[in-house]
């Protein structure tokens, strides 16, 4: 059985960027999910839709600011920079509440971009108190 290689700049599981709308998005799942959260702001059943919306998970870690030879203040070098979860959706729904969702195609429960994934997710959940969506 021959195995397919990776393309380079392609996506290991096969899903193809489109752009919509003046917009880039990472599948056409993505996008279609984009159209049906779109349909209902437009019904009045979720509010302020945004995509790409970044959490701060852990924060840049710096050594201590020093004093430069002129006396200002120049900050530490960066140790480790943050860790970010970047959404695919959020929106509030009728009672206010934030919902964050994530688009996924493909699951594997061994590791890799999922086993990142939950991860972050977890840490939403601890950090921000924010339960992901999985669609």
């Amino acid at each position: 059985m021959k195995r397919q290689k990776k393309q380079a700049g392609g996506n290991k599981y096969h899903a193809k960027k489109i752009v919509r709308d003046g917009q880039t998005f990472d599948s056409i799942k993505e996008y279609r999910r984009w159209r049906i959260l779109q349909d209902k702001v437009e019904a009045g059943t979720i509010t302020e839709l945004q995509r790409q919306v970044k959490f701060v998970l852990v924060p840049t870690q710096r050594e201590p600011d020093r004093i430069g030879p002129r006396g200002g203040k120049k900050p530490g070098f960066v140790i480790e920079k943050e860790l970010a979860y970047i959404a695919d959706f959020t929106y509030k729904d009728e009672t206010g509440a934030l919902i964050v969702e994530d688009v996924k195609g493909y699951r594997n429960t061994k590791g890799g971009a999922y086993g990142t994934f939950v991860i972050k997710r977890k840490l939403m959940l601890y950090f921000h108190g924010v339960r992901i969506k999985e669609v």
